[in-house]
């Protein structure tokens, strides 16, 4: 490799910058040297980078393809960094944890606030997966603990409850379904959604669940959280599906939105701790899921 971390940090100052001069500049590097590094750059990946414009250069296709892997290792480096820096000031141990949506924006907020404040000397580093990728982290051992709802595989872990919870529909006031107890999943779905982003678990979820009828969701916007769902179904946006537990966290009584259970064997969304099957955790992970399992205790 004829090329180094500068290379590609040059190289991204330029492809932001629009400009060779501005790019170096941004890299603290003198115009002739970005020029020679860039050169060496291109000859390195035997392709055009840039185009050279008047007023600027313009990326070629290859280096659009460029750019997003090179933001890509820039951001795991300034992750592996992250990672390492509690090492550097004092911290004894690190714990890193993967978790579900539902977990990621609900239970465990709270429950690792009090996690790290009994324990001060160690980090945490919480990672918001979908439940099969947890198992599979679990399971090969790339992480220690994993929070998750049904994943439909257990193989290689060992599973401990953590939170009750249930999915239920949220719509507006006024809304068709305002006067209905509870709805079947299938009623629902010619109705406009409101959805977390595509790749969050509960996302990928209720489209699977659409598909398993043969339908499709309607989705009118997706939002980075379940508060904003709240808020925007309360807006009339659309209709929503989320945890009860996320609808009391976003302080639904203050907003125009009316709860309807679903009736639906899958609605109940039970949260579970994963560790991998047979291997004896280390001494801040154990804590780490001793602490959960109490917390789920004090509050099932």
């Amino acid at each position: 490799m004829n090329y180094d971390l500068t290379d590609l940090r040059l190289f991204v100052a330029i492809a932001e910058e629009r400009n060779l001069t501005r790019g170096a500049a941004r890299a603290c590097l003198a115009p002739s040297s970005a020029s020679h590094r860039l050169r060496r750059l291109e000859d390195a990946l035997h392709t055009t980078l840039f185009e050279r414009q008047t007023r600027g250069v313009q990326l070629t296709r290859a280096g659009e393809a460029l750019l997003r892997n090179a933001r890509q290792v820039l951001a795991s480096l300034e992750q592996m960094h992250a990672n390492l820096s509690p090492f550097a000031t004092g911290i004894r141990g690190h714990v890193s944890l993967w978790a579900n949506t539902h977990a990621t924006h609900t239970f465990l907020p709270d429950d690792l606030a009090g996690f790290l404040k009994q324990y001060p000397q160690v980090s945490v580093t919480l990672e918001e997966r979908t439940s099969a990728e947890i198992v599979v982290a679990v399971a090969s051992g790339e992480i220690e603990v994993g929070v998750l709802a049904d994943s439909g595989s257990s193989a290689g872990v060992e599973l401990a409850p953590y939170r009750q919870d249930r999915l239920v529909l949220i719509v507006p006031n006024g809304h068709a379904l305002s006067g209905r107890a509870q709805v079947g999943f299938a009623e629902v779905l010619e109705h406009a959604f409101v959805m977390l982003h595509a790749g969050s678990a509960i996302h990928t979820f209720t489209m699977n669940a659409a598909a398993a009828l043969g339908r499709h969701l309607d989705v009118r916007i997706q939002v980075r959280s379940f508060e904003a769902v709240c808020r925007m179904v309360g807006a009339g946006v659309g209709i929503g599906l989320v945890p009860r537990s996320a609808v009391k966290l976003a302080g639904v009584g203050d907003l125009p939105v009316v709860v309807v259970e679903m009736d639906e064997p899958w609605a109940q969304r039970d949260l579970q701790i994963c560790v991998r099957k047979g291997i004896e955790l280390s001494g801040f992970a154990s804590a780490l899921v001793g602490h959960l399992r109490r917390s789920g205790a004090r509050h099932p």
